[in-house]
């Protein structure tokens, strides 16, 4: 018999599918998922156009708080008073939940009531609800596709007077506060706290100076009017507590009640395993026969937090409205969250757990200081111990009564118990007369907005940049708004901004039903884009869209720097009253022809832009000589009055900085050797043509700085240097940049017997400091509107030698450089004339160019009196 043990019926081996078979699997399932989603968002924004279609319902009014939370904060004070007040009798109340089983209680309070309902945030019904209520109440904002119609009143009354950092404060990227600025400027009225909250909320962190069109008002917090109970109030708030299975008795209630820190919204048990711990610490250290110590946690924490058995005894229901709890609390303890703001009301002690201050306060940043805080900052809970102790026994100590006081004159100076009636008031009943409301500031300063195209690393990102360093703020007001981005490269340079700018990520899309998307998709299918204002839907459709980005905002000129893009030149002609302005960077008419020969989409696109021109009051050229090529080659877009031009604006200090830079620190290659070390280890590899360049020899090196693309027409400068290096051996080319064309560059190089003598060095992010390290700069483009590397060259104090493109008589200051015919022969003499002496150079002025430069774009733009 064999040994080899025989295979039972019931123990035969799985079938194992091959690797490819498990790969098309796991592809068609990610597929299709995509897929769904797709048709999940093309549903969703068909059902809200079908709603945006229906009239307003005057009589309804739409509450959502924390993102359908609960019914909870401001919104749910103002509801309540509405609800019981006689004279509203009239209206319909809607709420946004995100779960019926979290706000049970909720639902069960209302369900016999015809006039509340109920919607899931992100149904259906809360998107008719958004699009139909006639009052909107929110607390935080509604989601990116939100536009508020005309017939809508909308009121935001925000969450809270900050003690962090908020909005374009904390240094994120635009991106982050995208939404929060929609909603603000959608909104019709704002609700501040106290002054502190109008100036630096709203006014600063969110910069609505200037631009908000609606009302702040300044009437204290309908939520904080929660917080006045008389006893029976204090009863049941109590006997709630007592329900949600909290055994409170008759104990003082100590509420601890931190803000949210955590670094990763999708790991709240970071932050929850902490606070568990600080109360059962705290909770052993005080007199737990008189003092209960409870847990509020933030909406994120609350989530996870709430199921987990060991806090069922002192975690806060997340349906009891925070400031009930606030109510009935003998002691608030708090860290950075604006809780404590609220509670100033009571006049009860406050003290503040702050472990992590230092770190804290350096990343979020605060906006008072600890030492004006109304209580003790303590750093550990035995430290908080010990106060709580200290206060149960012999009070506030008399400075700290002092700081409470001041705090009290600060923020909490309306806080009467009236706050929800004076806001009713004014948004219900339009009774203005004697309430403090206020208008965000405006000055003589004249507002831009600039449309600054995608912010890749490219020549009109840099432009724009360098416009931007040298604009007058104190005469001008700038925003400035592109498309939204998480890549690393982008939000580097959004960063590079000047911090004078307002910058709009636009978060989103276009509302809209899919046949009216499928009109507009036609007219740039036809290359003719006029529609937008002659068809009345579709000019319906980009009026919304433009109140979904900007809201109320008025700008006085609104201009499209990049030029090239349909959506954003047809969505700034949408801006109401401005004067507006496109620029052309470009010979737009043998672009549009050389860039998109077999690419029809990019021609339609550019044709479409063209069909545009007519109805702008400026097209500006980046030169004279470009401007008089635009005009003639497009002339039967737009008339020729329109046609003007402004030099771009050179940045000579970020010049002279990057090329200061050693060359090799420059180009070295940053790795992480992860696999070699278990810390890591940062090498820097330092390509050898850098090593080479660094070092000073009789070698003459010709430098180049452009993308690798036909235009620039690098084959003709490499044939020109094949000449010039025959006959003078000890020169060499470096070609800086990379691009679609580098393959075909090295066949040529190697073809030529060049490859010792031409670098290809590919994209560097600092160019100037390889430049600094060369002897002339050589520009051999077909066409370019004004090519800022010659005055970079210029500023680096490198001689020019370019072929004679259409606006090179504009590209370099008179008398200076040298400007030869497009052709191998004449290219490869002009590069010899500088080996001999012959390339004429004078001292660059760029202060004195710029405010030129300046000042033609301020004219361009039709902008007068401006110094």
């Amino acid at each position: 018999m064999s040994s080899t043990p025989s295979r039972g019926l019931g123990t035969a081996e799985p079938i194992r599918q091959p690797p490819r078979v498990i790969s098309s699997v796991r592809r068609f399932a990610r597929k299709s998922r995509a897929i769904l989603q797709r048709l999940r968002r093309a549903a969703k924004h068909e059902i809200y156009a079908y709603w945006r279609r229906q009239p307003v319902r005057k009589a309804t009014v739409f509450y959502e708080s924390f993102a359908g939370n609960g019914m909870l904060c401001n919104p749910e004070a103002i509801f309540r008073a509405l609800l019981d007040d006689e004279e509203f009798a009239q209206l319909d109340h809607v709420w946004a939940l995100r779960s019926r089983h979290e706000n049970r209680a909720t639902i069960r309070e209302f369900a016999r009531n015809p006039r509340v309902r109920f919607v899931r945030t992100g149904s259906i019904g809360y998107y008719r609800a958004m699009a139909t209520s006639g009052y909107l109440i929110n607390n935080a904002t509604f989601p990116p596709e939100f536009g508020k119609r005309a017939g809508q009143v909308y009121l935001n009354t925000w969450h809270g007077t900050p003690l962090k950092r908020m909005g374009y404060d904390i240094g994120d990227p635009a991106s982050r506060v995208g939404n929060v600025i929609r909603n603000f400027l959608s909104a019709d009225f704002l609700l501040a706290a106290n002054r502190f909250m109008f100036d630096q909320m709203y006014e600063s962190a969110h910069l609505l100076r200037q631009i908000y069109g609606g009302q702040i008002i300044e009437e204290g917090y309908p939520r904080i009017d929660r917080q006045f109970l008389d006893a029976p109030g204090v009863a049941a708030a109590r006997r709630r507590l007592e329900d949600a299975g909290l055994a409170i008795g008759d104990r003082r209630i100590i509420l601890y009640a931190p803000t949210w820190k955590g670094t990763n919204f999708n790991r709240p048990e970071d932050d929850a395993t902490e606070l568990i711990d600080r109360v059962t610490e705290l909770t052993s250290m005080i007199d737990s026969d008189r003092y209960v110590v409870l847990l509020k946690t933030h909406q994120v924490v609350h989530k996870f937090a709430s199921h987990l058995p060991q806090v069922k005894s002192y975690l806060v229901p997340n349906e009891i409205p925070t400031n009930v709890i606030l109510g009935v609390t003998d002691v608030l303890v708090t860290d950075y969250s604006s809780i404590f703001f609220d509670f100033l009301a009571t006049g009860r002690p406050i003290a503040f757990l702050t472990p992590d201050i230092a770190d804290y306060a350096g990343y979020r940043g605060l906006y008072i200081e600890p030492g004006e805080w109304p209580g003790p900052v303590l750093t550990s809970v035995s430290e908080l111990a010990h106060e709580l102790n200290a206060i149960d026994q012999i009070g506030q100590s008399p400075e700290m009564s002092k700081r409470y006081e001041a705090s009290q004159q600060r923020f909490t100076s309306h806080e009467d118990g009236g706050a929800t009636g004076r806001v009713i008031d004014i948004v219900f009943r339009n009774k203005t007369d004697g309430y403090t409301i206020r208008r965000a500031s405006r000055s003589s300063r004249r507002s831009l907005l600039i449309n600054a195209g995608s912010m890749r690393p490219n020549g009109i990102t840099a432009s724009l940049l360098n416009l931007l360093d040298s604009i007058d703020y104190d005469q001008l007001d700038v925003s400035v708004v592109f498309p939204n981005s998480r890549r690393a490269i982008i939000l580097g340079k959004q960063r590079e901004l000047n911090p004078g700018v307002r910058q709009f990520a636009r978060v989103g899309g276009m509302n809209g039903s899919k046949l009216l998307h499928w009109a507009r998709r036609r007219s740039w299918a036809r290359g003719d884009l006029r529609n937008h204002a002659l068809d009345p839907r579709q000019k319906q459709l980009w009026d919304d869209e433009w109140t979904r980005c900007f809201g109320s905002s008025v700008f006085d000129y609104a201009i499209d720097f990049s030029g090239y893009g349909a959506f954003w030149a047809t969505l700034m002609l949408h801006a109401p009253g401005a004067e507006r302005a496109i620029w052309q960077h470009n010979d737009l008419a043998a672009d549009a022809h050389r860039q998109t020969r077999g690419r029809r989409r990019q021609l339609k696109e550019m044709s479409g832009v063209f069909s545009l021109y007519g109805e702008y009051d400026h097209l500006v050229s980046v030169s004279p000589s470009l401007s008089e090529i635009n005009r003639a080659g497009l002339e039967e877009y737009a008339e020729a009055s329109k046609f003007e031009s402004a030099l771009n604006v050179v940045n000579e200090s970020r010049v002279l900085a990057n090329a200061a830079v050693d060359v090799r620190a420059s180009a070295a290659i940053v790795r992480v050797l992860a696999v070699e070390s278990e810390t890591g280890v940062d090498e820097l590899e330092v390509p050898e043509w850098a090593n080479e360049l660094a070092v000073d020899t009789d070698v003459v090196t010709f430098v180049t700085v452009g993308r690798l693309s036909p235009e620039k027409n690098h084959a003709r400068m490499i044939g020109a240097f094949a000449v010039v290096h025959a006959e003078h051996p000890a020169t060499r080319l470096v070609i800086v940049g990379s691009g679609p064309l580098r393959a075909e560059l090295e066949r040529l190089i190697e073809r030529l017997g060049l490859r010792d003598a031409v670098w290809l060095v590919g994209h560097q992010p600092n160019p100037h400091a390889v430049m600094a390290r060369a002897d002339c700069f050589v520009l051999s483009s077909d066409y370019e509107g004004q090519p800022m590397v010659l005055l970079e060259a210029l500023i680096v104090g490198l001689p020019v030698v370019t072929v004679a493109f259409g606006s090179a008589r504009d590209a370099l200051p008179a008398g200076v450089g040298l400007v030869v015919p497009s052709t191998v022969e004449s290219l490869a003499e002009g590069m010899t004339a500088y080996l001999e002496g012959k390339v004429p150079m004078a001292p660059f002025d760029a202060a004195a160019y710029n405010d030129s430069a300046v000042h033609q774009f301020y004219r361009a733009i039709g902008l007068r009196g401006v110094r």
